[in-house]
């Protein structure tokens, strides 16, 4: 076998091991996008979830709710006069 031959075959399989190799990490490229997108989505999402819960805490922490509940569900009551005593030490 000639040294131009052998070069020139020593090329040919180096462009197609590069060819390969360029294919494959577009290969990769592509699914860590498509894993960035969805991890991303899933951010969004519960992003949009946490938004509802702390909402939904600051509607069921207002005072007139605590006081509401404790009314109807405990049947706590605001003391009266005759109920409260003062001690003196």
């Amino acid at each position: 076998m000639s040294p131009r031959l052998f070069a020139l075959l020593l090329m040919v399989v180096a462009v197609l091991s590069s060819a390969v190799a360029v294919v494959y990490s577009r290969h990769l490229h592509r699914q860590a996008y498509i894993a960035l997108s969805t991890l991303e989505h899933e951010r969004d999402e519960l992003n949009i979830e946490f938004g509802r819960l702390q909402l939904e805490q600051a509607t069921w922490s207002e005072a007139n709710r605590i006081e509401q509940v404790a009314g109807t569900r405990i049947g706590m009551k605001y003391p009266t006069e005759a109920d409260i005593v003062v001690l003196q030490p």
